[in-house]
């Protein structure tokens, strides 16, 4: 029983070590390059920027004539034109007398009796017109114009989507760093405390330790089996979120990265920042769009113009006929600029509240670029500052321990020290992912 126990026992040893190398590992740049690919925001933006182009294209046509066909064929219960004519009315009295030496008293008799016509009882129409616009108050121009912003501010709706799923696989990837990081930091800690539960074991056993100290030890070790339950949880927690937010199938990968904690950024001029800003520029597009929709609502109630030519046939009295024709029309817009002035003064307004919002939105552009540079200075400190505790904690811990090994210290001060010792080093790993972080906020803050 014992030698299949530890049979099994090497079993499951070799498949948890071909399990972890078979783990995919991903770089950052990998990840963010999935997440724009497959997200699915990514996704709805690009389909929506494929729709303004296609908007684009549509609003082109419009400078090419309107060419329709129509085509009619009927058949009424009764003729719709009518006419009575009586003879005796219309025929002279010269050739009324010549008329009765003529014909018999019958005849002339019946000439007295109105008599009645009919036609377009049934028939056929058809026809092809070709109309070209030649003024229509600038709303095709304008249109057209219109039609490219919103190609362009579809763009740049694609890029504000892009930068916030790279902000936010980057936070997630770099939470994942963190816990990593702290769970390797478990790892060397839970080695030293093993190294010090043997050394103290070893006292008690010879008499010169109480074993009260074993046992703060081990109640020490528990604390730290507790943190890495919790580490091991986010872990996988993280691990699920990114693998939906960048499309990925397995979640049992890995991340790594380069340990490269000075930064080389560079502060911008934020006015030139600014402008290359995806945000900006799409304010500046809505304020653009707003003063078109103005010059449509005027072009709505100018005067129209256009020329057109077109081919016709019908057969409404029992004989074909074809004919063509050019024309050309003008409608005038008279009782519409009652509404019309109106909506014209709604559309500046409008275009007003833009100008406004462009104005506030740029101051507000400006302190979200200060206040992510000033993320990147702290981050830099804060880091500059987790390494000096890293040394001091650690030459700390050494001193603590070899007083205690001399018997001048008590155990509750080893593990006070042993304690601050990772807390500095958890309190780099954070440092360093949120140097990273903010980073990634200035660049996408800066238009980069």
């Amino acid at each position: 029983m014992k030698k299949i126990l530890f049979l099994m026992i090497i079993i499951s040893v070799v498949m948890t070590a071909e399990n972890a190398d078979c783990q995919t590992v991903y770089t950052l740049q990998q990840l963010l390059d999935s997440a724009v690919a497959g997200n699915v925001k990514i996704s709805s933006s690009r389909l929506d920027a494929e729709a303004a182009r296609h908007r684009r294209k549509e609003a082109f046509t419009k400078y090419f004539p309107s060419v329709s066909a129509t085509g009619l064929w009927f058949n009424a219960n009764k003729d719709m034109a009518e006419m009575e004519i009586n003879p005796s009315e219309v025929i002279p009295q010269e050739l009324g007398a010549s008329l009765a030496q003529s014909f018999p008293p019958e005849t002339l008799a019946a000439l007295g009796n109105p008599v009645t016509f009919g036609m377009m009882k049934d028939g056929v129409i058809g026809s092809v017109t070709a109309v070209q616009p030649v003024f229509a108050g600038g709303q095709i121009v304008n249109g057209n114009r219109l039609a490219k912003i919103g190609e362009e501010a579809a763009d740049l709706q694609l890029k504000l989507s892009e930068n916030e799923i790279i902000t936010t696989t980057d936070q997630y990837f770099w939470q994942l760093v963190s816990l990593q990081e702290k769970e390797k930091t478990l790892d060397a800690v839970d080695s030293l405390l093993s190294g010090i539960y043997k050394d103290v074991d070893v006292a008690v056993r010879a008499g010169v330790a109480m074993r009260n100290d074993l046992l703060q030890v081990q109640l020490r070790r528990n604390d730290i089996d507790c943190q890495r339950i919790k580490l091991k949880n986010g872990i996988s927690l993280l691990k699920l979120i990114l693998a939906q937010y960048c499309n990925l199938s397995d979640t049992t990968f890995s991340v790594t990265y380069a340990d490269i904690a000075e930064s080389e950024l560079v502060m911008k001029d934020q006015t030139a920042a600014l402008n290359s800003s995806a945000e900006y520029q799409l304010l500046e597009k809505q304020v653009e769009a707003a003063a078109l929709q103005k010059k449509m609502e005027l072009g709505k109630n100018l005067p129209s113009a256009a020329v057109g030519a077109g081919l016709n046939y019908h057969n409404l009295m029992d004989k074909n006929q074809t004919f063509g024709m050019v024309f050309a029309t003008v409608s005038v817009p008279i009782s519409d600029w009652w509404g019309g002035s109106h909506a014209v003064k709604r559309a500046e307004i409008a275009r007003q509240k833009a100008q406004d919002q462009l104005d506030d939105n740029s101051q507000m552009l400006k302190i979200r670029m200060q206040k992510a540079w000033n993320g990147v200075t702290e981050s830099q400190q804060q880091l500059l500052i987790a390494r000096r505790s890293i040394e001091q904690s650690e030459e700390n811990l050494r001193i603590v321990r070899n007083n205690y090994n001399a018997g001048t210290t008590k155990m509750s001060d080893l593990l006070e020290a042993q304690l601050l010792y990772q807390q500095a080093l958890d309190g780099y790993t954070e440092a360093f992912s949120q140097l990273k972080i903010s980073e990634t906020e200035y660049r996408c803050a800066t238009g980069e």
